[in-house]
């Protein structure tokens, strides 16, 4: 009987060891796999400029883009870019057809129950747009002036509801036209998110546009899989270093027309 209890004490044991080795090498196993397949498979967005895009060639091109490039460099491996939209961006993480999604992808608490999220890499947020000559800091700067945005958005949900008196608000269908009744002064300002403000920004320099104040903020993170804690130490490292050394500001000035926001504490 006590035969038969130890060897039942001897088995339990083993298979706890097992688990936890399997557990350790789960947590360990995501970074050293990649570096050893000499290749790291990154998603990236096919069309959402200016974080990315694919052109009929075949070539990608945006902020995105550049930091998957740059984690590549760092890891010194070859870079395989793999086209993603909204949909399948957490579908592929999840079944392994890529190792990392940088996506222009926002953290929430549902997608936290599937996938681990990094440190904030890139901006994005609702705001006010304008001139740099126009003192506009807040809500309340903007009275007295024409502001269009763009009817049944978040984000002109937002600044009715926080617009002080004396502001005109002029409401427009879709974002094209919101964005060229700005550029052709029917009005001050512009509500809108900082994907189409960068785009502004960058294709009308002469208009010296900025940002005139936040109304939220909901930054970029990276993807990573669920059990590859080395992966995601490795990768928020990684972004700490290089906003250290002003890489992930220059490629925010370069595709954002501004150097990266002070970030919520994640």
């Amino acid at each position: 009987m006590l035969n038969i209890w130890m060897k039942s004490r001897c088995f339990l044991l083993a298979t706890v060891i097992l688990a936890s080795l399997s557990i350790q090498n789960a947590n360990a196993g995501g970074l050293d796999e990649i570096v050893r397949s000499g290749k790291i498979r990154i998603a990236v967005p096919q069309d959402s400029p200016p974080f990315g895009s694919l052109s009929p060639s075949g070539s990608f091109d945006g902020y995105d883009v550049e930091v998957a490039k740059l984690i590549a460099e760092d890891l010194g491996l070859k870079v395989e870019l793999v086209a993603v939209v909204s949909k399948n961006r957490i579908p592929y993480l999840i079944t392994g057809k890529v190792d990392l999604v940088i996506s222009s992808m926002g953290a929430n608490p549902k997608r936290a129950m599937t996938i681990n999220f990094s440190k904030p890499y890139a901006p994005f947020f609702w705001g006010v747009f304008g001139p740099q000559k126009m003192a506009v800091q807040k809500a309340g700067d903007t009275k007295g002036y024409r502001v269009g945005a763009t009817l049944g958005t978040l984000e002109e949900l937002a600044f009715t509801e926080s617009a002080p008196k004396g502001v005109t608000i002029k409401r427009y269908d879709d974002q094209a036209t919101t964005a060229a009744a700005f550029l052709s002064g029917h009005v001050d300002l512009i509500v809108t998110g900082s994907a189409i403000a960068a785009k502004l920004i960058k294709d009308n320099p002469s208009k010296k546009i900025e940002t005139k104040y936040i109304m939220r903020q909901s930054p970029c993170h990276i993807g990573v899989r669920k059990g590859e804690a080395d992966l995601l130490n490795w990768v928020n490292v990684f972004i700490y270093s290089h906003k250290l050394n002003g890489d992930l500001d220059k490629l925010s000035v370069k595709w954002f027309g501004e150097p990266l926001p002070e970030f919520p504490q994640f």
